[in-house]
């Protein structure tokens, strides 16, 4: 009987310590709502999100509840820092301390169950393979005149086929995402994707659906992964399974073809040659080198995911301004027309300086819709500070870019759509040092050389060959849908030949 008393006594006791544990906050970590115990505020972040629309409204709901611009908070039993106001947001995005990823189910789940790839990663794995992916990517024409003309080529066909609508309302996010990810496996596989694919239509599907579901800390599959075994669809794991089986059949088919016919003259053609090249050349040393097929599959699925969304959305949400902004789209048009039939300057890259208004009109949108209003997630390296208070080794850290891009003691109108803001007084772009839509820092967004090319040669081609108007029958909002990254609500225009 003693022992059984003895026994209850300890799990009881046990219990009690759990709890008092789990309610606990670190010594001097920023302020924020009290920890329920075990669940932290994960239950309480994910119905006020639902009722608000999106964790970043929260946040910065919180924000000023707590009258603090850095927020500490715990989610499952992972401790969580929300840095909100540019000096913070600058600091988590330059400090070498941050630069790590948080190591959780989610993330793993995310990476078909391991630690590979470059968005996922820190460390040393994740400098090696981020310079050596980024330096074959410009080999082969990554942010040069190579991916211009790849870029061009692809908004010929994109011209193509919005002409073959004949001005039938259309919403332009169902046939925008193709032709972003032709681009980007043209440079990843050396050859394009049809836009009717059915299995690239599948991926999209669920990349969509996966965008939907989860958030930037992974929903609750990231803060309580064992709910999947008695929910696996309502948390998002049987999603991400198919996803993750869907995309290591696409991304092998292509590792395979690519392997059966490397040559000396192709090694460096693409992306994928050249990891194959460098594993064939650490084949002797196979059990200490980082590059094997599954990191090579994760580095193609790290540059899908940052080139199939966000910049499709942000073209969709360009698009979707010049139609609501008439003048705007004149001022873009007039500007487009004057350098091309009067001066005889090319519309591409290398001319952009010739079109500010244009740049800051995408610079404009960039800011005002802030897609990826948190970004991160970030992991703290070691034991620091941050603000003032403490952050712990290990603690998730998460980037609040929409408050830097409303910030009203800064830009003096956030909420007023004005692409003249990025202009100077002589009619000049410059940059802003709030203006960071694609990150700063060594954790700099992959895709971001890609998406200002996709943006200025599709917006500048679509608006030069067609007039966008709105239909009345489904007219668009500048209310977002939340998400990992926030999407535009379908809305329908017609693009109009000025011809």
């Amino acid at each position: 009987m003693s022992v059984v008393l003895f026994l209850v006594a300890t799990i009881v006791g046990y219990v009690l310590y759990s709890l008092i544990q789990s309610m606990k906050r670190p010594k001097n970590f920023p302020p924020g709502p009290d920890f329920i115990p075990w669940m932290g505020n994960a239950i309480q972040l994910r119905k006020e999100a639902r009722a608000s629309g999106g964790q970043h409204l929260v946040f910065e709901k919180w924000s000023k509840k707590y009258n603090s611009d850095i927020l500490g908070l715990k989610l499952g039993s992972e401790y969580v820092v929300v840095a909100l106001s540019f000096p913070l947001v600058h600091e988590v995005h330059i400090s070498e301390v941050f630069d790590g990823r948080p190591d959780n189910f989610f993330l793993r789940l995310r990476t078909m169950g391991t630690r590979k790839g470059i968005t996922c990663t820190d460390g040393q794995l994740w400098q090696e393979h981020r310079s050596f992916a980024m330096r074959q990517m410009r080999h082969v024409g990554y942010g040069r005149t190579e991916m211009e003309q790849y870029i061009e080529k692809e908004a010929d066909s994109l011209l193509t086929y919005i002409d073959e609508l004949h001005g039938e309302p259309t919403w332009p996010g169902s046939f925008l995402a193709p032709s972003v990810l032709n681009v980007l496996w043209t440079l990843t596989a050396g050859k394009g994707i049809g836009r009717g694919d059915k299995r690239l239509q599948k991926l999209l599907q669920l990349l969509n659906r996966r965008s939907k579901v989860f958030d930037i800390c992974g929903g609750v599959l990231s803060q309580m992964p064992w709910l999947r075994y008695f929910a696996p669809n309502w948390t998002g794991y049987n999603l991400i399974c198919q996803m993750n089986q869907e995309m290591h059949a696409f991304f092998l088919e292509a590792i395979n073809e690519h392997r059966a016919s490397i040559t000396k003259e192709n090694a460096e053609s693409d992306l994928i040659y050249a990891y194959i090249r460098e594993m064939n050349e650490h084949s002797d040393e196979a059990e200490n080198s980082t590059f094997s097929e599954t990191q090579l599959t994760m580095t193609i699925l790290d540059f899908f995911i940052a080139g199939s969304q966000t910049t499709s959305n942000t073209t969709d949400l360009a698009l979707m301004m010049l139609a609501l902004h008439r003048d705007v789209q004149k001022r873009v048009y007039d500007e487009i027309t004057d350098n091309l039939e009067k001066h005889k300057i090319a519309v591409n890259l290398c001319n952009r300086e010739y079109f500010p208004y244009t740049s800051a009109f995408i610079m404009e949108v960039q800011r005002y819709f802030h897609i990826t209003p948190v970004t991160g997630p970030r992991r703290a390296l070691r034991n620091t500070t941050l603000g003032g208070y403490n952050v712990p080794k290990d603690t998730t850290v998460l980037i609040g870019l929409r408050v830097v891009h409303m910030d009203k003691a800064h830009w003096g109108d956030p909420e007023v759509f004005r692409p003249e803001r990025f202009l100077d007084a002589d009619g000049k772009v410059f940059r802003d040092e709030y203006f960071m839509p694609f990150g700063q820092g060594r954790r700099r967004c992959l895709g971001d050389a890609l998406a200002r090319a996709c943006l200025f040669s599709f917006l500048t081609k679509i608006v030069h060959r067609f007039r966008i108007e709105l239909c009345e029958e489904a007219l668009p909002s500048v209310v977002l849908q939340p998400g990992i990254t926030l999407t535009p609500k379908p809305y329908k225009v017609r693009f109009v030949n000025r011809q």
